[in-house]
């Protein structure tokens, strides 16, 4: 009778639980619990960022906009339109889905460097608008709430109010509600977790394999029958519903949000955790979140002692981008993975290749 094995999958999420349940034990002091929590978030925006750059192969400098579409929506709607942030949060993420299959469906006909300039345009047009209207919700939004029939009650924008408190209502079940830092912390890593579970389910998938195959040559995949105009549109949206979700959970968490969170630079903080954490690697979301959410955190700690290494602050960026491309251009739980699977492949083949050179010691005369 064979033993039924559990899958890596399922090995890795009962590890990631159990890693997420036991962190507030080591981790005693609240305040620490703050970059923990945008670790939660930021990863899932990176794991959708990571099933387009590295398994569809398609380069995107713009899913700022999309992580400030889902904040920005999920804050109107609960706040000057007095919805509920769980009915707010699914109408961001489809809001952010319907924007990128209207973005997606011209811009993903180019590729390589013009599909990246073209997403850097729509984040920058989307951070401009954001600016621009200081004093007013922007007019998509303020249009959706009057075909609603919502009435308007909150002023905008949503930066803390004039006492300074956060003004977005945070999430809560009946009476409970997300308020303190461990709260907040167990509730994005919840929603993390199932993000992880979700693509990397994808991943080992048909619709998985047919990403790859787009990614390792498009003539290649449209011979195979693969719907390479389909799959690229399908996995773009994906990216920016969990780009949505993340904003939503960010707004919530954090209570407060500004335009100046959405700038080209977080885009490219985006790209960088990609990249860091591996192109093509589900778990490797979580490394480089964790990554640059601390070390921005260690720079400003830094910068509060020399305020000049703040103004270096993307230039820091950019040189962990390069040395990473250069030393370990898969990334760094990828490039770990290789070392330890060509050291174990190393020890198994290593009796094998010794025990020919036995024999024949034996048999020589």
């Amino acid at each position: 009778m064979s033993r039924v094995r559990p899958s890596p999958t399922l090995i890795s999420v009962l590890l990631g639980i159990a890693l997420v349940a036991l962190a507030p034990c080591v981790v005693t002091n609240s305040y620490a619990l703050v970059p923990l929590t945008f670790i939660a978030i930021y990863t899932i925006l990176v794991i959708g960022l990571n099933m387009l750059m590295g398994y569809a192969g398609q380069v995107s400098l713009g899913h700022a906009a999309f992580f400030a579409i889902g904040a920005y929506t999920s804050a109107i709607l609960s706040t000057q339109y007095g919805c509920s942030p769980w009915a707010a949060m699914p109408a961001g993420m489809a809001l952010a889905g319907i924007v990128a299959l209207l973005v997606g469906m011209p811009c993903l006909r180019l590729r390589g460097h013009y599909l990246a300039m073209a997403t850097l345009g729509f984040g920058m047009i989307v951070y401009i608008l954001l600016m621009e209207w200081p004093d007013s919700p922007p007019l998509l939004l303020a249009t959706l709430g009057r075909l609603l029939h919502l009435p308007a009650s909150t002023p905008w924008p949503f930066t803390g109010g004039a006492s300074g408190l956060p003004d977005i209502p945070a999430l809560a079940i009946g009476s409970f509600v997300f308020h303190t830092n461990l709260q907040k912390f167990y509730l994005t890593w919840a929603f993390a977790i199932l993000a992880l579970l979700l693509c990397a389910n994808i991943v080992n998938s048909r619709v998985g394999r047919a990403l790859r195959a787009v990614h390792g040559s498009e003539a290649a995949a449209a011979t195979l029958g693969v719907n390479i105009a389909a799959y690229k549109i399908h996995v773009f949206v994906l990216s920016a519903i969990l780009a949505a979700l993340a904003g939503s959970l960010y707004a919530h968490a954090v209570g407060f949000i500004s335009p100046p969170t959405f700038n080209f630079i977080r885009s490219v903080d985006f790209v960088v955790m990609v990249v860091i954490g591996g192109m093509a690697s589900i778990w490797g979301a979580v490394l480089g979140a964790g990554t640059i959410v601390l070390l921005g955190n260690w720079l400003q700690d830094v910068g509060a002692k020399f305020p000049r290494l703040a103004e270096f602050d993307l230039i820091i960026h950019s040189a962990i981008l390069i040395l990473v491309m250069i030393f370990m251009p898969a990334g760094i739980v990828c490039t770990a993975r290789d070392a330890v699977l060509r050291r174990l492949r190393g020890r198994a083949t290593a009796p094998a290749a010794a025990a020919p050179a036995h024999s024949e010691e034996v048999a020589t005369p």
